[in-house]
């Protein structure tokens, strides 16, 4: 598979054999032949809100900060945050377009803009990200460990973690229930 998937959801299909993924909708982020990288939706870090995070790092709010959960981004440099947030707020040299109005930052520049006056109309806030080696993403999606679709704002930044798996699939017309594990034969 030769296509970019930059901008695009991961959803897991019931069989994906990592339970790390299972039910996991991941945002791709940046897509080459060498790699990919991208940030899980769904999955809010236990006891871990925004203005916690903000606290014990100690940038200083200046705005309304939504008490919103930091979500568990990936198994990959969980000790770093990552920002998913609308084109509104830009940090030349730190900030990666990910399609005409979604960016992620991963800069400290970022987490001020969020707790002030200045912060992007949207924002998630995650720590660590999930990533694959040079043809890894395109092999499990060959084996169906993943279905692509396009991206949705309400699935990006909306809250009802435990609905997005669900939603997401809704979205293309497949009914969760009726997804199985393992292909049946004919």
């Amino acid at each position: 598979m030769d296509t970019d998937l930059t901008g695009k959801l991961l959803i897991a299909l019931p069989g994906i054999g990592d339970p790390r993924f299972a039910r996991s909708v991941i945002l791709i982020c940046a897509h080459s032949p060498e790699f990919a990288m991208g940030i899980v939706l769904n999955k809010p870090m236990p006891g871990l809100s925004l203005p916690e995070l903000l606290t014990q790092l100690d940038v200083p709010v200046t705005g309304d900060v939504p008490d919103t959960f930091v979500l568990d981004g990936g198994p990959v440099a969980q000790d770093r945050g990552f920002v998913l947030h609308t084109d509104d707020v830009f940090n030349e040299g730190a900030t990666l377009e990910i399609d005409d109005d979604l960016c992620m930052t991963a800069t400290r520049d970022i987490l001020h803009a969020m707790a002030s006056q200045d912060a992007p109309r949207r924002s998630v806030m995650a720590l660590g990200y999930s990533g694959w080696g040079a043809g890894q993403l395109e092999e499990e999606l060959a084996e169906n460990a993943w279905i692509v679709s396009d991206a949705d704002p309400d699935l990006v930044f909306g809250p009802g973690h435990e609905r997005k798996w669900r939603h997401a699939l809704a979205r293309m017309g497949i009914d969760s229930g009726r997804l199985q594990v393992d292909p049946g034969n004919c």
